[in-house]
């Protein structure tokens, strides 16, 4: 008598973004390299052999990871430079929406920081390369438009002041944990109260 097949499972698309945010967890705190797929199945609570159900090696899977941050992040950074701002307005803009992306996909933000130069060498990962090419475009052309129209100082090293603004927000990564004392929003306003207005008090 044949033995009857087992039903093919369909894996949900819920079950593949939980699998994906274990991963992440892992590629951060552990670095690509050090991961293996046993690891990240061992945190997921099955075996390895069963994740290659779902993903074909770890290199999808942070290709996932990163691919669907950055698909988020563009949304919200092109919503920002199409709505027309004034420069200030828009830098404020690009701040908040940073944090936000910080709080939604902090691991994604870790293993961009740590593994992007790396892995941008290889095809697949060429879109971080042009991500990393229109990120730069988009605050230094902010940036050198609130010089030009008297909004900014003109006496700003304008690359030097992208790269302090910009290492200024994205390491909050590091030490920022959703749920916490304060939103994103209110980090975003006390960073640019700083970044814009400074800390000493006005004589």
């Amino acid at each position: 008598m044949p033995t009857k097949k087992k039903p093919q499972v369909t894996p949900t698309p819920e079950r593949r973004r939980e699998l994906l945010a274990t991963a992440a967890e892992v590629f951060a705190a552990q670095g690509y390299n050090a991961t293996t797929v046993r690891r990240i199945a061992d945190e997921a609570g099955m075996l390895a052999g069963s994740l290659y159900y779902h993903f074909d090696s770890k290199e999808s899977m942070i290709d996932e990871i990163l691919s669907t941050f950055l698909d988020e992040l563009w949304r919200g950074y092109d919503a920002v430079l199409e709505a027309g701002l004034g420069p200030r307005e828009t830098i404020e803009a690009l701040v908040t929406e940073s944090f936000r992306e910080i709080d939604r996909h902090r691991p994604a933000v870790a293993i961009y920081q740590k593994e992007s130069k790396h892995l941008a060498t290889q095809p697949r990962f060429a879109y971080l390369v042009d991500s990393q090419t229109e990120f730069e475009k988009a605050w230094l052309g902010t940036l050198e438009r609130g010089v030009a129209e008297g909004v900014f100082r003109d006496d700003l090293d304008i690359r030097l002041t992208y790269r302090f603004v910009r290492d200024t927000v994205w390491v909050a990564a590091s030490w920022y944990r959703p749920g916490g004392h304060h939103s994103p929003e209110e980090i975003a306003r006390q960073y640019l109260s700083m970044v814009l207005d400074g800390i000493a008090l006005r004589t």
